[in-house]
């Protein structure tokens, strides 16, 4: 039983650092963080202001708001449409690096890495 509780978790953590290959296809501008705080802030005041429905309705209004604001500022951060091996088109969030469309990378756990051939 030890030996297959040591071989199940080794499966377990060989399997979660895979990488799959896959191919840049579009840049996109990432708002998402300016729409979160933007939704969450005017939803606060909405339902100070109007209760229930002042909830609802700020942060509606913040969520498009804050992502206008966040690009007004030059706060928008990259994000990519990437299709993986299997023929699906990913977005993925890359706030720290930049690449180039068609460039092939690797996806490992949800963040593009340049391939390394």
């Amino acid at each position: 039983m030890k030996k297959f509780a040591h071989l199940s978790l080794y499966m377990f953590l060989a399997g979660s650092v895979t990488a799959n290959a896959a191919e840049i296809m579009m840049e996109k501008e990432d708002t998402s963080i300016g729409k979160g705080y933007g939704a969450l802030s005017t939803m606060m005041l909405g339902a100070a202001a109007g209760g229930p429905i002042g909830a609802v309705a700020g942060s509606v209004a913040g969520f498009f708001a804050g992502g206008e604001t966040q690009k007004a500022v030059g706060g928008s951060q990259k994000a990519y449409i990437v299709r993986t091996e299997d023929n699906r088109d990913v977005w993925i969030r890359s706030p720290n690096r930049e690449y180039q469309i068609g460039q092939d990378v690797d996806v490992v756990r949800g963040r593009i890495q340049p391939q390394i051939n």
